[in-house]
């Protein structure tokens, strides 16, 4: 019976909201209308900033998902109950999402202006 117990237990927490994994995050639908008026040389800067900004907030996520990770095996050792309670941080997720949106919005809007820019995809900043 303690078998039975100790794996519903192990099963509900795995399934629990620990935070995600920052590459797991789907970004969120921009238009690139709301880029329609920038130039080149602004969609190139803008691109800069929302993608420093990116790996920063991936950063931050994968630290988080990777605590939560870390407090759901300690709870489940020391006491299995406190591990329904690790919950992972929503918002960093939602921030990181829309900022992968408007990546993709900027980019849409830089092909379509014929900008040539290149995007490519920014490993996560370390979080301390």
């Amino acid at each position: 019976m303690k078998k039975i117990v100790a794996s519903l237990a192990l099963s509900a927490v795995s399934v629990s909201a620990c935070a995600q994994k920052a590459d797991t995050i789907a970004p969120s639908y921009v238009s690139p209308v709301t880029y329609q008026s920038y130039s080149c040389k602004q969609l190139v800067a803008e691109a800069n900033r929302v993608s420093a900004k990116v790996g920063e907030l991936s950063g931050v996520q994968n630290k988080k998902a990777s605590d939560d990770a870390v407090a759901t095996g300690v709870a489940l050792v020391v006491f299995w109950p406190a591990a329904f309670f690790i919950k992972g941080d929503k918002q960093t997720a939602a921030d990181l999402g829309r900022l992968k949106g408007e990546l993709e919005a900027l980019e849409k809007m830089s092909i379509q202006k014929n900008c040539g820019i290149t995007f490519r995809r920014v490993a996560p900043a370390k979080a301390e």
